[in-house]
């Protein structure tokens, strides 16, 4: 469907929800995938502007995470126009777009719908490089980090004297000043959980607010680990109501729609667009759209195929990412 059918849907859930209705999807499409970043946030604003104050503000929503400073401030935007503010949830909202649902008075969950752990992977310099890749520099997961020396003392029974030998060997292997940037990122992603917590209309009692940071950042103990909405709702303790038939069918078929439209289902393949030895491509990756507009982040760059098809030797130069307005 086009355009105009999407915009048909999205008033529907809007009258239905009695609610203004923005839609957020970041691609993880191979090759050129996109995630939530610092700036969606004048993209947003641009949106909510145009929208305008409401009573009840939902984000459809779809991503695999991101940057975790990000969902605080889209939280506090979002709460400029609107007392009630509810995240749509049809698929998938890993990591960062889980943090964007602590900040929501309520989650609403297809069937489909999955949260993840908010730990995040931390890169920086000091991080040990990638043995495939001589430029890329492998990830450390901050619960990796934990879980090892719990393995130690836990599992290996090795005693408190002994651990700082164990930390040593650890340090040998990762660069101190890593492992420092693994703590700190561990301190921020439980302190910004419990600050998105206190920005609802009913923050949950201090207690709660602990238990519900502590699932999502040292219970599920793969970052991947994937969370219904019956755990959501029961064992997490979040605000997430489960949508009625009708809706459920709207968001399912506006999510697919996306999907389809950014082929998130098929690798980006740059022999698609080769024209000969030398082509030009454009790829969207992500879209923030609403009944008053729309945005794509797009991939835009040089595809060059020396001898091609002899050889098949194609290299893509990727000159532009960022978003345009439609």
């Amino acid at each position: 469907m086009g355009r105009e059918e999407r915009v048909k849907i999205i008033r529907e859930i809007s009258r239905r929800r009695a609610s203004g209705v923005i839609c957020y999807l970041t691609g993880d499409r191979e090759n050129v995938n996109t995630r939530i970043a610092p700036d969606v946030t004048p993209v947003l604003h641009r949106h909510l502007e145009l929208l305008g104050p409401q009573p009840r503000i939902d984000l459809f929503l779809y991503t695999r995470g991101g940057d975790v400073l990000t969902p605080v401030r889209l939280v506090h935007l979002i709460r400029e126009y609107a007392e009630h503010f509810a995240v749509l949830v049809p698929y998938r909202a890993y990591s960062a777009g889980t943090l964007l649902c602590l900040g929501a008075d309520e989650v609403v969950m297809g069937k489909m719908g999955e949260l993840g752990p908010i730990d995040p992977s931390v890169v920086n310099a000091f991080n040990p490089q990638d043995p495939v890749n001589a430029c890329a520099r492998v990830p450390v997961n901050v619960e990796d980090v934990y879980s090892y020396l719990a393995l130690a003392r836990e599992k290996a029974g090795v005693s408190e004297t002994l651990l700082p030998g164990i930390f040593n060997q650890l340090g040998e292997r990762i660069h101190p000043l890593a492992l420092g940037n693994v703590h700190r990122n561990y301190l921020l992603i439980r302190s910004l959980a419990h600050k998105l917590l206190q920005l609802r209309r009913q923050p949950p009692e201090p207690d709660a607010a602990q238990d519900i940071v502590d699932c999502l950042t040292e219970k599920f103990y793969a970052h991947n680990y994937m969370i219904t909405r019956s755990e959501a709702a029961g064992e997490i303790g979040l605000p997430v109501t489960a949508p009625e038939r009708q809706l459920e069918t709207m968001l399912w078929r506006l999510y697919r729609d996306y999907a389809d439209e950014l082929a998130l289902d098929e690798p980006f393949d740059p022999e698609e667009y080769v024209h000969g030895q030398r082509s030009s491509f454009k790829v969207a990756a992500g879209l923030v759209e609403s009944v008053q507009g729309r945005d794509c982040f797009v991939f835009s760059g040089i595809i060059d195929a020396p001898e091609y098809p002899h050889h098949g030797q194609i290299n893509v130069n990727i000159q532009q990412q960022r978003w345009h307005r439609e």
